[in-house]
């Protein structure tokens, strides 16, 4: 499906309240589209105003989502109706319903039953075409933006993508990538800004979960200011939107420097919730300008940060724009086996610690099994290398 220039034909106009008019930068970004040019695109999404109207966002959205021409095609039998039940579709219909709260305003309860139930088609189309991907709770308040941007045509196609690329890490089984994520922020604190850092330290960056994992979605209550930082998210790799939380709690640095650092429930609770009123383009060039001074990759977390995760996958915006969904697939299958090994040794470390005073070889050799079982490989295969770290430090544990 080519996109064409129909639905886009009164593009010159003047703004009659005597502001500047604004279709040379709808000319520019839908240039940019035309051409498929990521960094005008990138460039336009970064500068004030953003995409400025939704028309233009139901052109500039596909291109940086990478969504292929032949969208229709790809859509085509079996129908997502016919395809098995998800495992997560009761929660999807809690979470529908609770949907819509602060825009748009319906005029009806017909009409917004109506909008729920397209909600509620398009997350379900999703998760039964990719089945591997798990729901989690906040995921609709993203769908909801595209749902109320996008055309119908475009909209399950761009959240898969968006799904499988860009926010893979919070679909997966466990929260322990998104956590991960979280982790960045002190850093960025501690680089940036050492004494915010420093009266923060006794304040876990969970602070940051709603807004990173929603892409902001759940805690912003205006269409318009959210379809403005979803242009810049969209733009940006994904790790931008850890730096914008970064921005976000500078940008409140007197407020919390007022509140005692031994009172970390209380910081806990200021950051939150998102600043009122938002001022979003200085939080956008914040973020931006922090990225560029403090890249992640100088990060001391960014080492625990998994080579599957979005974060490194997509950390060239232009790369994740050209990657594939089987690519997403294989970087999930990748995750998810890393985080079945990281449980595992957790069960490790667990038993370690039972059998830290073992009775000499007896208990050297119980912890071998227990070791072999929780790995699932053959006791002979670890006669070196890890067995005998495992030995050596039991022995140390039990003297």
């Amino acid at each position: 499906m080519e996109y064409q220039d129909e639905p886009f034909p009164a593009l010159i106009e003047k703004r009659v309240d005597g502001e500047p008019d604004i279709s040379a930068r709808e000319r520019a970004v839908l240039e940019a589209c035309r051409r498929k040019n990521l960094g005008d695109l990138r460039m336009l999404a970064e500068t004030p105003g953003g995409f400025v109207t939704d028309r233009v966002r139901q052109r500039a959205w596909p291109v940086l989502l990478g969504l292929p021409t032949d969208t229709e095609a790809s859509l085509d039998a079996p129908t997502w109706k016919e395809l098995p039940r998800h495992r997560d579709e009761d929660q999807v219909k809690l979470d529908v319903n609770r949907a819509f709260i602060y825009y748009p305003q319906h005029q009806n309860d017909a009409e917004l039953e109506r909008q729920k139930d397209e909600l509620s088609s398009l997350i379900l189309e999703v998760l039964r075409r990719y089945p591997y991907l798990c729901y989690f709770q906040g995921y609709h308040d993203i769908c909801q933006v595209l749902l109320l941007v996008l055309p119908p045509v475009l909209r399950a196609p761009a959240v898969a993508r968006l799904s499988a690329l860009r926010i893979r890490d919070f679909m997966l089984p466990s929260l322990t990538p998104a956590i991960s994520q979280l982790r960045l922020i002190p850093d960025i604190l501690r680089a940036a800004d050492p004494a915010l850092y420093r009266h923060l330290s006794s304040t876990e960056p969970f602070f940051a979960l709603s807004g990173t994992l929603t892409m902001y979605a759940h805690d912003i209550t205006t269409l318009g200011e959210i379809s403005r930082l979803f242009d810049v998210l969209l733009a940006r790799e994904p790790v931008f939107s850890v730096y914008m939380f970064a921005a976000i709690v500078r940008s409140r640095r007197d407020e919390l420097f007022d509140t005692p650092r031994d009172e970390p429930e209380m910081l806990h609770s200021i950051l939150s919730k998102l600043p009122r009123p938002l001022d979003l383009e200085s939080l956008i060039a914040a973020a931006m300008a922090l990225i560029d001074a403090h890249p992640p990759e100088k990060l001391q977390s960014w080492r625990s940060i998994s080579k599957a995760s979005v974060l490194k996958t997509a950390r060239d915006a232009d790369r994740c724009t050209a990657q594939s969904m089987a690519d997403g697939e294989r970087f999930f299958r990748r995750q998810l086996r890393e985080l079945a090994w990281l449980e595992r040794q957790d069960k490790i470390l667990a038993e370690l610690w039972r059998y830290r005073r073992p009775a000499g070889a007896v208990g050297i050799a119980v912890l071998v099994g227990v070791v072999a079982v929780l790995l699932r490989r053959p006791g002979a295969a670890w006669a070196g290398g890890p067995l005998a770290y495992v030995s050596a430090l039991l022995v140390r544990l039990g003297r």
